[in-house]
């Protein structure tokens, strides 16, 4: 694996224009689900002259429960995918306890590699890191 960007990586940065766009966090608990109203969100964000940056989940893994530790993780990723739909870069998960650290780490883990597939950074605000 190399260290070095490839040429059309280089490419595309060194062509990049500045836009008159400003970048602004989304709150996840207002965002659409459905598709279609992604599409109308991001529509309105670029008639706005807005782009989104960053989404912003309010998570809960305060339960000692596998169930509901998975249920939770499942949310923050579909939030990942609406992410990475709007172009945001970044979702943070913001949150106050852990249950059992045990299953929280390993369930924001995959959220975590999930959302580098998709091209996001997963930032986690919480007890907890991924480190």
């Amino acid at each position: 694996m190399s260290a070095t960007r490839s040429p059309n990586v280089r490419t595309a940065i060194e062509r990049c224009r500045v836009e008159d766009a400003t970048p602004v966090s989304l709150d996840a608990d207002a965002l659409p689900t459905a598709r279609e109203e992604l599409r109308d969100l991001k529509r309105e964000l670029d008639a706005d002259d807005l782009v989104a940056a960053r989404v912003v989940v309010d998570a809960c893994f305060g339960e000692d429960c596998s169930f509901a530790t998975q249920d939770e993780a499942d949310r923050v990723r579909e939030y990942v995918r609406a992410a990475a739909f709007l172009g945001a870069s970044t979702v943070t998960v913001e949150f106050d306890s852990v249950g059992d650290e045990s299953k929280v780490r390993p369930a924001l883990a995959a959220v975590a590699e999930r959302a580098s597939r998709e091209g996001v950074t997963l930032d986690v605000a919480g007890p907890i890191t991924l480190d």
